[in-house]
């Protein structure tokens, strides 16, 4: 959704880097972009003049002018004023203390509340709450028919007492949901009520009295981001007439400019709680400010990716495939298989690379990447037997065929498969040895890095500090070393001599008991006196 601001504010920045200095042009004329690239994507303008407006003031101030890389201070206040508008800080359901907890959706007709109730059940049900769903739109053909659908696709019971399609009381419904929620241990209660296509005075009296009727802990606007500057007008609206206390933004993953998400919280006051991000019930989630502030300035949103992974992957099997890393073993088609397979839980490819830092400027490349060549990929790995697999340096020209055919593919294919494998596993054997990468030490449990580079440290360790040819130096060491020798006796004790490698003085990345986290430090251990 906010590809084009993205993009945009790119291009501004890369203006800016290299430049030891911004004066006072350079910051008009960054100014100047930014507030195109904020109005071009639909941002509300008395947003856009205070966003302006700080980042001026600050560009100006002392941090900007005294900063070694002037650049990148500008780029850190937009990311900081971009968060403030977004809300700041992460907003957390408020639980009652004694429940249930009451979780009322309102909004337009079309703008998702009950799909968005389905999503947000499961969400809650995957922290341990058990959640109740509440059919009170009874107006909407269907209504409660799609609730109950979203409902057992959610995994979540629901409470429809009325049929609906106009018949039924939607404020009897809300009430008796309560009680009914007390008598089956439901924690959370989220009520679904009635939209209409526009605000109108019936809407809105209707929302006003189940929200006096069932008290609710949080009331939930809910907003389709896809509509523009209409969504500022109608959130204001139904805070005028019904009050909120949180907006939950859907359809985040459409191709609208995504102004609507960055003025709602400026103009009305709520901040954003939840971001729904697809049709899946998993695609939703917490909205966080800070992380969408770094997507828009392709800084990537590396934090949610790792949170996505620790809900997707089961603890053993991470742990199996970590123990495979460390061993000696090579790196087999299988694990690669078992990897691929792990890698697609999280979702589509694109996705994933789009929540990494910097890919934005690849995103023609991204968006071209399609999900069936991994499955074209899982096809012939399939299509090998078992020792082919373990040692694919056995797979000759006829076994490429017999592949090829079994996996519907061309034997080009395979040759690509197994050509780029052999390059994958040569690069797992430098990490495990600590080659293969700049600065990388090693794998843990592999070894503790590169054999070479530790010899010639352990040898310089040993050899110590060598006595100068030139004798006018080697007397000046001489002397410097007594003088070392007084005054560690004047302080008491003599000090260690430097261990050698693997016993306390070595390497990093040593295993636990040779040189490892766990070895004491005895760089400052003194010897008692004679």
């Amino acid at each position: 959704m906010f590809e084009t601001l993205s993009d945009r504010l790119t291009s501004v920045f890369s203006s800016l880097r290299g430049k030891g200095r911004l004066s006072e042009e350079d910051i008009n004329a960054t100014a100047r972009e930014i507030r195109l690239a904020l109005l071009e994507a639909d941002v509300a303008l008395p947003v856009v003049r205070e966003f302006i407006s700080r980042v001026k003031e600050r560009a100006r101030g002392e941090e900007v002018s005294k900063a070694l890389n002037p650049a990148q201070q500008v780029i850190k206040i937009v990311n900081e004023e971009l968060v403030e508008i977004l809300g700041g800080e992460t907003r957390q359901v408020r639980f009652a203390k004694n429940p249930p907890t009451v979780i009322m959706l309102a909004g337009l007709q079309g703008a998702g509340k009950t799909t968005l109730a389905g999503k947000l059940a499961k969400w809650l049900s995957d922290d341990r709450n058990t959640p109740l769903l509440v059919a009170a739109d009874l107006q909407r053909p269907n209504a409660v028919t799609q609730l109950q659908v979203v409902g057992e696709r959610a995994g979540t019971p629901v409470f429809a007492p009325q049929p609906g399609n106009g018949v039924g009381d939607p404020v009897s419904v809300a009430r008796e949901s309560i009680e009914h929620a007390r008598r089956n241990n439901h924690n959370v209660v989220i009520i679904d009520t009635a939209g209409r296509l526009g605000v109108d005075t019936e809407m809105m009296q209707q929302a006003a009295d189940i929200r006096d009727a069932v008290s609710p802990d949080e009331i939930l606007f809910v907003v389709d981001a896809m509509i523009g500057q209409d969504a500022v007008n109608t959130a204001q609206a139904f805070l005028d007439g019904v009050g909120y206390d949180a907006v939950a933004l859907t359809k985040l993953d459409g191709d609208a400019r995504g102004g609507a998400a960055l003025s709602i919280r400026h103009l009305t006051g709520r901040p954003i709680m939840f971001a729904s991000t697809g049709e899946k019930l998993e695609d939703f989630d917490l909205f966080h400010p800070d992380r969408m502030a770094s997507r828009i300035l392709d800084m990537g949103d590396v934090l949610t990716l790792i949170e996505q992974a620790q809900r997707t992957f089961d603890e053993a099997e991470v742990e199996k495939m970590a123990s495979t890393m460390a061993s000696d073993d090579d790196f087999t088609l299988d694990d690669f298989l078992q990897q691929m397979a792990m890698v697609r839980k999280l979702g589509p490819i694109g996705n994933l690379l789009g929540m990494m830092p910097g890919m934005g400027q690849m995103r023609d490349q991204i968006e071209g990447i399609d999900d069936k060549d991994l499955d074209r990929i899982q096809a012939i790995i399939q299509s090998m037997t078992p020792g082919e697999r373990a040692n694919p340096k056995m797979i000759n020209g006829s076994r490429r065929l017999r592949i090829a055919n079994g996996s519907g593919t061309q034997v080009s294919d395979v040759n690509g498969l197994v050509t780029r494998f052999f390059e994958a596993q040569k690069m797992m054997r430098k990490m495990k040895s600590g080659g293969g990468m700049p600065g990388m030490p090693g794998m843990p449990g592999t070894g503790g890095g590169n054999k070479k580079k530790a010899k010639a440290q352990a040898k310089k360790a040993k050899k110590g500090k060598q006595r100068s040819g030139n004798p006018l130096k080697a007397r000046q060491q001489e002397a410097e070393r007594e003088a070392e020798r007084k005054r560690r006796q004047e302080e008491g004790g003599q000090e260690m001599p430097q261990l050698p490698p693997g016993l306390g003085g070595g390497q990093p990345n040593l295993p636990p008991g040779l040189g490892g986290p766990n070895m004491p430090d005895l760089s400052n251990f003194k010897l008692p006196k004679k």
